[in-house]
C-alpha cells in the first residue's frame, strides 16, 4: 500500500492500533461503573501537562502522563472520601485543567500554540519515533492491567460492597482504574486528541453492548471495533487531509448506529427464543404432573 511507504504513516498506524486497543479496554470498566465521561476530565487535566512540557522543553507525552495521573488520583480520592460529589470533582478537572493548559501555553516560547492544537484534536503527521516508544510502553501497561486483572476490576466496577466483602483491595483497584484511564488518555492524544479521547473510551463499548451479553465478549468486541475505526480513520485522513481524531470518532459513531439498528431484530429474536423455551419448559412440567392416560382411565372405572 502507498501509505505504508511513508515513515510518518507507519508510526501513525502503530499508534492508532494501540489507541484502538487501550481506549475501549479501560472504557469497558468506566462504562460499567457509569463513569464514561471520566476520560474527558482527565483529558482536560492532561492539557496542563502538555503545556508544561512545552514550557519546560521536555516531552509533552510524559509530562501529560504525570499530570493526568495526579489529576485522576486526586479525583478518585475526593470521590472515595465523599468530601464532594463525583460531578463536582469532574467539573474541577474539566475547567481547572483547561484553564491551566491555556494559561501555561501562552507563557511558552516559540510557536507552541500551533503544536498544542495537534494534541487537542490529534494529528497523524506529528507522531514522532519518541512518541511511538512512549505510546508502546504506556499501552503495554494499560493492556496488562485491563486484561490481567479483568476479574478483580470487573468485581469492583459491578459491586464495590460485594468486592470489599470478598476481600479485594477495593481502594487500590479504584486507584488503579483511575491511573490506567489517565495513561490511556496520554496514549490516545497524539491520534485522537485530548478533547475526543473520551469518545473512544465510550462509543466502541456502547456499540459492542448492542449485540453482546457477557463482559468478556463485550470487551473483545469493543477492542475490535476500536482497532478497526482507528486504523480506518487514520488511513482516511491521509487521503482527505482531515483531523484524525474527528474521522475516528465519526466512524465509531457510525458503527454504533449500524449495530443499534441490527440489535433491534436480534433482541426480538432472543425474546421469541426465550419465550419459546419458557413455554416448552412449562409444557414439560405440566406433562410430568398429569397422570398417564391409562392410569386416569382406571381411576375413573374404580
Amino acid at each position: 500500500m502507498e501509505i505504508l511507504n511513508y515513515d510518518f504513516m507507519q508510526r501513525a498506524l502503530i499508534a492508532a492500533t494501540l489507541v484502538g486497543i487501550t481506549a475501549p479496554a479501560i472504557g469497558t470498566y468506566l462504562v460499567q461503573r457509569r463513569q464514561a465521561i471520566m476520560g474527558d476530565g482527565i483529558g482536560h487535566v492532561a492539557m496542563t501537562g502538555v503545556a508544561l512540557g512545552f514550557l519546560m522543553n521536555t516531552s509533552p507525552v510524559w509530562m501529560a502522563t504525570v499530570v493526568a495521573i495526579l489529576g485522576a488520583v486526586g479525583m478518585e480520592v475526593v470521590r472515595s472520601r465523599g468530601r464532594t460529589s463525583g460531578d463536582v470533582a469532574l467539573a474541577m478537572l474539566f475547567y481547572g485543567g483547561m484553564a491551566g493548559g491555556v494559561m501555561i501555553i501562552n507563557l511558552s516560547p516559540g510557536n507552541s500554540t500551533a503544536s498544542f492544537n495537534t494534541y487537542l484534536f490529534g494529528s497523524i503527521t506529528t507522531v514522532s519515533p519518541e512518541d511511538v516508544t512512549a505510546i508502546c510502553v504506556l499501552a503495554a501497561f494499560v493492556v496488562a492491567i485491563t486484561i490481567g486483572l479483568r476479574r478483580q476490576l470487573f468485581a469492583v466496577c459491578q459491586d464495590e460492597e460485594f468486592a470489599r466483602v470478598t476481600g479485594l483491595p477495593v481502594r487500590l483497584l479504584n486507584l488503579l482504574i483511575a491511573v490506567t484511564a489517565a495513561v490511556t488518555v496520554t496514549v490516545a492524544m497524539r491520534i485522537v486528541g485530548l478533547l475526543l479521547v473520551s469518545a473512544m473510551m465510550a462509543i466502541p463499548v456502547a456499540a459492542a453492548q448492542r449485540v453482546t451479553r457477557g463482559f468478556v465478549t463485550t470487551l473483545a468486541l469493543a477492542m475490535t471495533i476500536g482497532v478497526t475505526v482507528s486504523l480506518t480513520g487514520t488511513a482516511a485522513t491521509y487521503y482527505v487531509d482531515a483531523p484524525s481524531g474527528a474521522a475516528i470518532v465519526l466512524l465509531a459513531v457510525a458503527v454504533f448506529l449500524v449495530l443499534a439498528l441490527l440489535a433491534a431484530p436480534l433482541a426480538r429474536r432472543r425474546a421469541r427464543s426465550a419465550a419459546a423455551a419458557q413455554n416448552a419448559e412449562a409444557l414439560g412440567s405440566l406433562e410430568c404432573t398429569l397422570p398417564p392416560a391409562r392410569e386416569a382411565a382406571d381411576n375413573v372405572k374404580v
